[in-house]
């Protein structure tokens, strides 16, 4: 079925790629810079309710809250982004290396999983976060190191069951090297269920992220992150509940849609694991 077919037919994925474009969309426009009139500071409007000039509504520096919610999704996606890419680029790599080569170093990365999993995952960001400083950057690694091991076991579990397949042997007796194997004929067959894993780990990371800037160890001002922009609102909130209700809003229905998102595509992509 092809990706325009699917959507058409699955009312609940078409709704979750829309929300997931749109919230992309905005964090794209944001770093081109088309909200940054908004975000200039305006004291003869601050905690103006939403009206048609600003329809989310202004904060306590009379910056426009849609402009800040469009700027918090540059950057709290921007990080979960980076922070999914560092674990398909490192994780993938060690659970197709542990799958083909078995012994040692299969054994090695499946401890090394266990040891991560064995702490929550939000605890271990806050600890290397507040280890290495507070900044997206140092949020990115410490998101980046939870999803390492996840992308490893991914890759390796599903290579593990593709190493018996048929076209693997018969490159085997081509005499195809381990790493040819792993990267020609094995990741290919794995980009489907990888996509997913990507997808559920971007709403895991969003997430993540907000927890991070909401306790100050993310984005540092003046850049703002849906999670700073609630946690700063806290004392306003029954003065100007817009400004809870907006990135609030943004962050549930955000986490939401990829969350929806890599269950439908799981459904689509593998008839086996939905129902």
């Amino acid at each position: 079925m092809s990706a325009a077919a699917a959507l058409r037919r699955d009312l609940g994925l078409g709704l979750a790629a829309a929300v997931g474009l749109a919230v992309l969309l905005a964090a794209i426009a944001s770093s081109a810079g088309a909200f940054d009139a908004g975000l200039a500071l305006d004291i003869d409007a601050r905690l103006a309710a939403p009206s048609w000039l600003h329809w989310f509504g202004t904060d306590a520096l009379g910056r426009d809250v849609l402009a800040l919610v469009a700027a918090g999704a540059r950057v709290s996606v921007g990080v979960a982004l980076a922070a999914v890419a560092t674990g398909l680029v490192i994780g993938v790599p060690l659970g197709l290396g542990a799958a083909v080569l078995g012994g040692v170093a299969d054994e090695l990365a499946s401890r090394f999983g266990d040891l991560v999993f064995a702490v929550p995952s939000l605890l271990l960001a806050v600890l290397l976060a507040a280890t290495l400083g507070p900044g997206p950057g140092d949020a990115v690694v410490a998101l980046g190191v939870f999803n390492i091991p996840v992308f490893a076991r991914v890759a390796r579990g599903q290579a593990r069951v593709l190493l018996g397949r048929d076209f693997v042997l018969a490159a085997r007796l081509a005499g195809k090297g381990r790493l040819s194997l792993a990267f020609a004929h094995l990741l290919p067959n794995l980009s489907g269920g990888l996509i997913v894993q990507a997808t559920i780990q971007l709403a895991l990371a969003i997430s993540a992220e907000a927890g991070l800037s909401y306790v100050g160890l993310g984005a540092q001002p003046p850049a703002p992150s849906w999670g700073r922009m609630l946690s700063e609102a806290q004392t306003l909130a029954a003065q100007a509940p817009w400004l809870v209700w907006f990135p609030g809003a943004a962050l549930c229905l955000t986490v939401l849609a990829f969350s929806v998102l890599g269950e439908r595509l799981r459904d689509h992509l593998d008839p086996r694991a939905g129902g």
